[in-house]
This record gives structure tokens, sequence and C-alpha cells, in this order.
């Protein structure tokens, strides 16, 4: 398939975008930014920060250290405040690159903990483990991305907000560190930026390219790259650099599902935590995704990048490059069933799964298709948005230096997830939505000239709900989101808010086009083609429906009903099994055929009729 600009020249198609929109506007962009040092500190003050999360009955807490001298302890230890006296729970040896690591099993999540990690030499710092939010109606999640060494200023403005909005969860999206070379240089600095909010909650956080030392990933199963700019797949850095930026960063999250590492004994670390029944699964998808170079035909000044107006999309569909990689589409399947003492369920990566935006660097830069997105691989794509969309998951990421919310599609327009692109801390390098074209459907309750649907560079089908184009008027585009989970009605709020702005004031107002609000079954709006029997439960509210097909043992999706009734749907004209999981019991439900909403033809064109014994309605009772 051609696409839709092939026969027009790129620059005055860029006018007129441009002129249409009138928001594009060029991003002053600093030369060089300021020398990064560590700070000699006071030897009471060599702990730098500690994030920790609680998953599962085990706390993990990592404490980040200033450089110790050999003649210093290298050990630390951990103690909690318990009728006002402090007890040491754990101790930990300091490694070498000046991180130390506790975990402690048997956790009681059910109360806060005073905390202080200490150092022999005097040092000591406190926060406070906070309880399991299980009985608050909504949870929030502070989300970031993009921390730009351009400006290694303080980040006052965005913590005191966060402290005011008081988020259950932290999620830093990848970009901590900009520095290349530096990065515990960096990683002290982001521990200084943010240490205030981070040492009272739980913190995910997972690096993506430039923490690892490179422009742009693809790190095809930890191979190592010998391209400039890493298309051809793999790691520029040595291994050993990259592990030691996946141990700072990510050493405080749960075990990972499968700890066997990849080639050159890099470390993985996807997984998922449980904050207040809320199931975050935390994929690298990055990691495994194979890199264009060599794979495609090139058209453009790089292998990633598609500058011919002319080309042919299917020149660049790749169906055996992988996205997530065999090994995380198989834990997204498995968490996608899992809903034990969950209610609802939420993807947590470095980028969306789509081409998010058209300019980039200055206003007058476009790219037709770029493959560091994740809209490429498209096969990729598409089986990770599937494997998300059976435990009606929303995604949560960042990178693309722009704001969106996208509702995804894979066949059909809108059939898969919600995704939230957050905006950059520091968004020096600029993109904007700036389509060609006009998107179909345009919202006409949305203050922005270009929602609706369009095609990205790859032919993905993308739904703009939303984004924030910058402009020296906005900081670049700059800020944080937030997202609200409510239990009880299944709402998700999307919150997009500017930099520089106090959030408690009167006159406060998000980046235009938000707040947005959806319902968690709009994470898998297909269209059925069939439906099973309506589910009345008797004795117990909302429980668990999985809902699998008996032919193929495939699972379709599984979730927690909402109230005392659940109409399932499906897809295909097939037979089904439907489990029922409550609080102590479950109940199996075989052999349901499908109930056919939509016509099927035989080869001769009738309409196909068959018996149908499965009943209209049953009742589980528990």
């Amino acid at each position: 398939m051609k696409t839709l600009i092939a026969q027009l020249c790129i620059s005055l198609c860029l006018a007129s975008s441009v002129i249409a929109q009138g928001e594009p506007e060029p991003v002053t962009i600093p030369r060089k930014a300021p020398s990064l040092t560590i700070p000699d500190v006071a030897r009471d003050q060599v702990i730098c920060f500690a994030m920790y999360t609680v998953h599962d009955e085990v706390l993990k807490l990592s404490a980040h250290l200033y450089p110790l001298k050999d003649e210093e302890a290298q050990e630390v230890s951990l103690e909690t405040k318990t009728d006002g006296d402090w007890k040491e729970v754990a101790k930990a040896k300091v490694d070498e690159h000046f991180l130390a690591v506790f975990r402690v099993e048997g956790w009681d999540a059910s109360q806060n903990y005073a905390y202080r990690v200490t150092h022999p030499g005097g040092a000591i710092y406190e926060g406070t483990i906070r309880r399991d939010p299980i009985d608050k109606n909504e949870i929030v999640v502070a989300a970031f991305t993009g921390n730009s060494n351009k400006d290694r200023g303080p980040r006052t403005d965005i913590v005191s907000n966060v402290s005011a909005q008081d988020p259950d969860l932290l999620f830093f999206s990848g970009d901590q560190s900009y520095d290349h070379s530096r990065h515990y240089a960096a990683w002290l600095l982001f521990g200084r930026q943010f240490g205030e909010i981070i040492k009272d909650r739980p913190t995910i956080c997972i690096p993506d390219d430039h923490d690892v030392g490179q422009g742009n990933l693809w790190g095809e199963s930890g191979k190592k790259s010998y391209l400039n700019g890493g298309a051809d797949g793999g790691y520029i850095k040595p291994a050993e650099y990259v592990n030691e930026v996946q141990r700072a960063q990510c050493s405080n999250l749960p075990d990972p599902f499968d700890p066997t590492p990849i080639e050159q004994g890099i470390g993985v670390y996807y997984t998922d935590l449980n904050v207040g029944g809320i199931d975050f699964a935390i994929i690298e998808d990055r990691k495994f995704k194979t890199g264009p170079a060599g794979l495609i035909p090139q058209q453009g000044p790089r292998p990633d990048h598609v500058n011919d107006p002319s080309y042919d999309r299917d020149s660049i569909d790749a169906p055996e490059a992988k996205l997530l990689g065999e090994r995380q589409l198989e834990f997204l399947q498995q968490w996608a069933a899992d809903w034990n003492g969950v209610e609802m369920k939420s993807v947590l990566s470095q980028t969306i799964f789509g081409g998010g935006a058209h300019l980039s660097g200055s206003h007058t830069q476009r790219l037709l298709a770029d493959m560091d997105s994740n809209g490429w691989p498209q096969t990729g794509r598409q089986k990770a948005l599937m494997e998300m969309r059976r435990g009606f998951a929303v995604h949560i990421a960042g990178d693309q230096h722009l704001a969106t919310v996208i509702h995804h599609g894979v066949n059909s327009w809108e059939d898969a997830g919600y995704s939230f692109c957050v905006p950059s801390i520091v968004n020096y390098y600029a993109r904007w939505w700036a389509p060609l074209e006009a998107p179909g459907e345009h919202d006409p309750n949305s203050p922005l000239p270009y929602t609706g649907r369009s095609y990205d560079g790859f032919g993905n089908k993308l739904t703009m709900k939303a984004y924030a184009n910058p402009s020296p008027k906005n900081n670049n585009g700059a800020g944080h989101g937030i997202i609200r989970f409510n239990k009880s009605d299944r709402k998700i709020t999307f919150e997009c808010w500017p930099r520089n702005i106090d959030v408690t004031g009167p006159q406060a107002e998000q980046y235009p086009g938000w707040p947005i609000t959806i319902s968690q079954f709009d994470n898998y709006s297909r269209q059925p083609m069939a439906t099973l029997p309506s589910l009345q439960f008797v004795g117990e509210e909302s429980p668990v429906v999985k809902v699998t097909d008996q032919r193929t043992g495939e699972l379709v999706y599984a979730v927690r009903a909402q109230g005392n009734e659940y109409k399932p749907i499906v897809f295909h004209d097939s037979v089904y099994t439907i489990e029922v999981i409550g609080k102590e019991s479950s109940k199996v439900l075989t052999d349901l055929e499908a109930r056919v909403i939509v016509p099927l033809l035989h080869d001769n064109g009738k309409i196909a009729k068959h018996e149908n014994n499965t009943p209209r309605s049953i009742r589980v009772e528990f």
C-alpha cells in the first residue's frame, strides 16, 4: 500500500501543514550542557537517595551512595521504627558502584513504616514505606519521561506539584539520564532532583536508550552493535555498563518473571507490581527489538528513518522482526490471565506502540516513518497490543517528547487499548503531531484540530484523542502525567500537567484536550461476532471471568466483572469455557456455543444456521 503522500513534495506539504495549524514553532536548544561532577559531600551525607517497592510481601529497597573511601565501611543498615524505637531489619553490602540493595521477605504491607538507611560513618537517610492502599477507591500514578541533562538544575516545580497530588506510585519511563558515559554521576543528580518524592512512595524506574549510552536502542536480545547509531541491533556500550545502569535503576523492582540473562550476560527485569489492586506489568520494549539495518531497504539518510515520499509501507513491514520477543509475549499472556487480588491492569514501558509524532528537532524536520518508534515492526506491534488487550490493560509510557493519548487499532479502528504517552520533564528536542492529511472523525468536543483517526507512517491505525504540541509558551511541551484508576466505576483518567505552574492554584490548567476519562473496558472494544450466556452472580459480586476458546485452548480474555452480572462477548463462532473465580471458590462452565450476532455466510452465499443448545443466561452461585 502506497503512503497517502506518495505524490506530494515534502517541503510543500510541510509548509501547508504548518500554516494550517499555526502551532509548530522553533525550539532553542543549548549547544552544550553544563559540566557534570559528583559533589564531594560531608561523610555524614554519603547516602544520596533510596527507592523501594513492596510486592507479594517482599520489600525491595535500593540505597544509592556517593563514593565511599577505601577505609570507610562498605555496608549499610535498614531500620524501621516500631513503638518509637528503631529496629534493624536488614544489612546490605555496598557494591563497587556504591549501590546497596535490601530484600526483606514477609513484609507487612498493611501499615506505614518510617524507615532509615544508616552508614557506620554517621550518614542517615529517612523516608516512609507506605502501606498498600488496597482500601482506597482511587489509585493515583504520577508518570515521567525524558529528564534531559541539558538542564541539570533542580526540579522544584515538579516535586512541589507531585507532592500536592500525592500519588500512590511513581513511574519514570526512561531517559532519566542523557549522559552517555557517566551514568553514575547523572544518576546521583537524578536522586538529588527527585529524592524528596521518591523516598516516601513506591517507585518504578526503567532505563531507556539514553540511560544505557546510545541515542536509539534496538536491543536484539543483547547482541553487540557495530554500526554507528545502533541500527544493526544490539548494545553499543559494554555489557558491564548496561548491567550497571539496570542494577542502579531497577534493583528495587519485584523479581523478574524470568531472570535468564540475554546475550553478553545482560540482565532482564520485566515483571509486575500490584499497588492497591492495580496490577502493573513492567516490560522492556527495547531489549528484544530487532534492528532495521540490513533488514528493510534504506529509504532515508539513516537505516531507521524514511524520508522518501514515494516509499511503500509494505516494504518496511518485516514480519520476522521482533518487538517484545517471545519471552515477554508469554509473560503478558500469563499476566493477563492472573487476577488474584487485582481490580484493573496497566502496562508500563518505555514508549507507545505507534508513530506518535510527525515533526522533530525543529518545525522543519519531518519523518515519514521512524523505526525507533514502536509502530515498527508492525507485526510485533500487533502481537503486543493483542496480548495487552486480553487483560483490558491501559498502556502508560513516554520517550516520544510529545504527550499524547491514542486509542490503538490492530485490524479495525479502536479494537485494542489506549496509550498515554506522558510529556518530557525537560523537552529540548521537540516533536509535534502535525499530520499532512486531516484525520477522520474529528472529536467535536476537543479544542485540538488534529484529533481523530490517522494512519502512522507504518500504516498502523491510531485514533488521536489529545496531543500537547510544544512551543516556547508552554516550556516546549514539558510536564508530567497523572493517571487515576477508579476501582468502583472502572474509569481511568489521564491528566497532563505543564511545568512551572502551581497545580493547587485556582487558575491551574492542564494542557488543552486533557483530562480524558475512559472505561477500563474501552481497552478491548473490539466488535464482537457472537455472545456467550449472560452470567448472573449469586452470593458474590465482581468475580473474575476468564473466557477460553476450547478448540484452540487460547485465552480470549480475563477481567474482573463489575457488579452481579456480566455479558461475555467473543469474536469467533466456536465453543468456549468460562471460568468464574470468586474469593473462596471458582466455577467452570464448559461446552458453551457462541450465539452468533454477525451473520455468517456459507460458500453458496446463504446465511448459516445451526442449532444452539447453550442457554441465554446462567446463574453462577458461590
